[in-house]
């Protein structure tokens, strides 16, 4: 991931697109500080998960922003989200989580939110960086209620 965003940052520069270079900038600085901290090279999971709560913060700050009447700070903070879910897997739709968190409790003969837990684990693990938690967390609720 890190080489990849090397790469876009080298092309920014060329472009002299200051906003992208910005971006890309903030995301290889978030990179390197994790890897430095343990120590070796970040798994792409690794990276995707960086990056995953980045745009998490950055969706905070422009709800933040917008409510503050900020919309100059909320359009930059846009930006930077819209470069970020370049990098990251294409998210999954709620009908599609839906269709496997079904698959998933028939599989297991699940029928109680007793069960929500271990749903919830198998279920996350799978989707791993394609699927919102909460969004996921709210289809198991409605589905073990059903």
């Amino acid at each position: 991931m890190l080489s990849l965003l090397q790469e876009e940052l080298v092309k920014a520069m060329k472009a002299k697109d200051r906003a992208t270079l910005i971006g890309i900038r903030n995301m290889i600085g978030k990179l390197k500080s994790l890897q430095i901290d343990k120590g070796k090279d970040l798994t792409k999971q690794e990276s995707i998960q960086i990056l995953q709560s980045s745009a998490k913060q950055l969706k905070d700050s422009i709800r933040q922003y917008k409510k503050g009447g900020r919309d100059d700070l909320a359009d930059i903070e846009a930006f930077e989200l819209k470069l970020i879910n370049k990098y990251l897997p294409k998210q999954l739709s709620e009908d599609e989580i839906r269709s496997l968190i079904q698959k998933t409790i028939k599989s297991c003969g699940t029928t109680s939110m007793q069960d929500m837990g271990r749903i919830m684990g198998i279920v996350m693990k799978e989707l791993m960086g394609t699927a919102d938690g909460k969004i996921v967390q709210k289809v198991v609720q409605e589905e073990l209620n059903s």
